[in-house]
């Protein structure tokens, strides 16, 4: 009786294990025929794998140039919108952030609008 429970232990043991050999091979392929299309649908539409693209480079001044069109804008759109409250604080931050900026002259002057719009309403 002893001998017939180990066997039934090693078989069970032995199936487990046959169980994640062959699930873990099947998903490798699965992954490899994967890769393959992908790589093919690439190839077709002429795009370019994400690892093969440079990343483009971005120095601090065009970044924060874009950062500060970025706010402008929203506030801007924040003015538009009935937001007044909302448009001041984005132009406090702008100018906050970024005193000697190219739009600190415009924030200024639009901040100004705002405020007395806001204090009319």
């Amino acid at each position: 009786m002893r001998g017939i429970f180990w066997l039934a232990v090693f078989g069970f043991v032995l199936a487990a294990g046959g169980l994640v050999w062959y699930s873990a091979r099947r998903f490798k392929e699965r992954q490899a025929g994967e890769e393959e299309r992908l790589a093919a649908f690439l190839a077709v539409s002429g795009v370019k794998p994400k690892a093969a693209e440079a990343a483009p480079v971005v120095t601090e001044a065009a970044d924060g140039l874009s950062q500060q069109k970025l706010l402008f804008e929203a506030a801007h759109r924040a003015g538009q919108a009935g937001e007044r409250a909302l448009a001041i604080q984005l132009y406090a931050r702008l100018l906050a952030r970024y005193p000697a900026s190219s739009f600190a002259g415009q924030a200024r002057a639009a901040a100004e609008a705002e405020k007395k719009k806001l204090a009319k309403a």
